[in-house]
């Protein structure tokens, strides 16, 4: 979950950032993250599959602009099913899904 300079500020109004990283903490375990550099897509939530999840081919999935309980609680939902690889993604967080940003590598 990216918390730095959009995500989790001021800048994206009329959410309760902190009501939202607890009600994530509350159901699965949230590493917080300095800028992920998406800042257009503020705020950005990154969900990691389980051991079980990636064992069946499940990958991290990106979503964006995740600023309203109704969305806080489809993530929940998705996670307690199972998440990535387990349990297929509701249909209501495609709107919501993108892919990660690419990474310049140095020669």
């Amino acid at each position: 979950m990216c918390r730095d300079c959009c995500c989790g500020s001021a800048k994206v109004i009329g959410v309760d950032h902190a009501a939202q990283t607890a009600r994530l903490r509350a159901e699965a375990p949230v590493r917080v993250s300095a800028c992920l550099d998406v800042c257009d897509q503020a705020n950005v939530v990154v969900v990691q599959p389980s051991a079980a999840g990636r064992a069946a081919g499940g990958r991290p999935v990106w979503l964006g602009l995740v600023n309203d309980p109704d969305a806080t609680e489809d993530i929940v939902a998705w996670v307690r099913a199972g998440g990535p690889g387990v349990a297929p993604r509701p249909e209501i967080l495609d709107l919501y899904a993108f892919g990660p940003p690419r990474r310049d590598r140095a020669s």
